[in-house]
């Protein structure tokens, strides 16, 4: 695992417990937000249980709580994050990586608020489209492409800004199973299609399907939208009218940088606890980055009700994917697509990484951060003495009827 940062000053969850009892009293809080706030404010507390860990050599004991594994959580995601990387790592391939970002303008975000679970979906599968649609294009390279996504919904001051990052290989399959890569053009260039020409595909792609839905009643208009025919009829003119935002990175050098760069953008949250600056009375303060100075960092205050009314607004609909695999990389074709893309690159199969079982390598990634096998005594270093005392949720004490566990 990475190595770990100092522990924050400040977490999310003293937010929810300051202020969480007055902003569920406003009412009209959607259930799966009050889990998810519930979820984050006893997380890793007495209230989700745990576990004594004691040495039967020294008799050192250690309480650790259970994590509440809510993925809009600041502290959890970490384990699933390194899994996530490791599966990505025995997916690359030995070819450069584009990263392109899509980005619908503000003027949806209301809509979001509202149908997010519609929006959002869209926006994955008219990211795919373009990508799917260029990549097809004998023009520019006449083969099947592969995408991995991951969805954001935040900026840097957690208001709304819905887009998807997309890691593509640059090339992909023919219908013989051969690798193609981009036409010499573009090679040159260093990118994978043209950028603005993939706005405007982009933007037709969403907004045929979004105006659709919207005209046959499928979707929950929010106040702010039009509901006169001409006025939407006008309010759809502006949108094909304005500039749609899909942003391309110069290709990565190699595939590890690839992977060193996706563990910055899955299981992200819409603010890490290591941003809080302060919670006051009133007030919640926080950095962030202002990218239209260049990234310069500042300072921000907001009501406490306030932030976390923003922190709300990027808790996903409830089993919704924020990460996705499309075409070759997607999981009906991988297996197949892979092989044949090793084959084809003339990569050998012996090279290629076994997937181990998922307890396996998280035991491998525990002992890795940790720099010693589980079931060795940090603190005496005795061998195998380690044993467990479970405790049940809101005790704070090992309880009558003690469970103990060799830690293995």
């Amino acid at each position: 695992m990475r190595n770990a940062k100092k522990r924050p000053t400040f977490e999310v969850a003293d937010i929810i417990k300051k202020y969480g009892d007055k902003y569920r009293s406003k009412g009209n809080v959607p259930a799966h937000h009050l889990r998810t706030l519930s979820a984050i404010e006893r997380c890793r507390t007495a209230e989700l249980g745990g576990h004594i860990t004691v040495c039967t050599d020294c008799g050192i004991s250690k309480t650790s709580y259970n994590s509440c594994r809510n993925r809009h959580c600041p502290k959890c995601g970490g384990f699933e994050r390194e899994l996530w990387i490791e599966d990505r790592k025995r997916e690359l391939l030995p070819v450069r990586y584009q990263h392109i970002v899509f980005t619908i303008p503000a003027e949806f975000n209301d809509f979001c608020r509202y149908n997010s679970k519609f929006c959002y979906g869209l926006l994955f599968r008219a990211a795919w489209k373009t990508l799917d649609t260029f990549a097809k294009d004998k023009k520019w390279l006449g083969a099947r492409a592969g995408a991995s996504m991951v969805l954001h919904t935040w900026g840097q001051n957690l208001m709304l800004h819905p887009h998807v990052h997309a890691i593509v290989p640059t090339g992909g399959l023919d219908a013989n199973g051969n690798w193609i890569s981009p036409k010499k053009g573009l090679r040159k260039s260093g990118f994978l299609f043209p950028v603005k020409a993939m706005s405007k595909v982009f933007r037709a792609i969403f907004l045929r399907e979004f105006m659709a839905a919207w005209l046959a009643g499928k979707l929950q208009p929010p106040p702010s939208a039009p509901t006169k025919k001409k006025d939407i009829d006008s309010w759809r003119r502006k949108r094909y009218r304005q500039d749609w935002v899909v942003y391309a990175k110069a290709p990565f050098g190699g595939p590890d940088s690839v992977v060193e760069y996706l563990g910055r953008y899955t299981h992200k949250t819409a603010i890490s606890n290591h941003r809080l600056l302060a919670i006051g009375p009133q007030k919640v303060t926080f950095h962030y980055k202002d990218y239209r100075e260049k990234g310069t960092r500042k300072t921000m205050a907001l009501d406490g009700l306030e932030f976390l009314r923003r922190f709300c607004l990027h808790i996903l609909p409830p089993g919704f994917r924020r990460m996705r695999h499309y075409g070759i990389l997607s999981n009906y074709h991988k297996v197949r697509a892979l092989t044949a893309a090793r084959a084809s690159l003339g990569v050998d199969p012996a090279t290629v990484p076994a997937k181990k079982p998922r307890a396996e390598r998280i035991r491998d990634l525990l002992e890795s951060h940790l720099g010693r096998p589980l079931a060795d005594c940090p603190d005496c270093g005795a061998k195998d003495s380690l044993i467990r005392i479970l405790l049940p949720p809101n005790a704070r004490a090992p309880p009558a009827d003690l469970v103990y566990v060799a830690v293995k």
